[in-house]
């Protein structure tokens, strides 16, 4: 079964919004079994309690496992950690 892996973050500075999402975008296709990789900010005009979001889906908990272990993965991560100010994470399961 493959695993769906949706992350949110509510920024700092809602402004470093184009950025974050730059490197966030830099994760994509790091591990094979990465099967999808969406990153969007808060659009004006649209609810949304977040900055920006993740939605991904990986082959199994080891291909997730392997991307976050990445050492680019963690590298982004670290930069990403000095502009949040939450992140809230939803991992589950999707197919039969």
């Amino acid at each position: 079964m493959s695993i769906r892996h949706i992350v949110m973050w509510k920024l700092r500075d809602p402004a470093d919004a184009a950025r974050f999402v730059v490197l966030l975008k830099s994760c994509a296709g790091l591990v094979p079994g990465m099967e999808q990789f969406e990153v969007a900010a808060r659009t004006d005009g649209l609810e949304a309690s977040c900055d920006v979001a993740l939605l991904s889906t990986f082959a199994d908990a080891a291909t997730l496992a392997a991307y976050q272990n990445h050492p680019h993965h963690k590298q982004v991560g670290a930069q990403l950690g000095t502009m949040r100010d939450q992140r809230h994470v939803f991992d589950y399961q999707i197919g039969e």
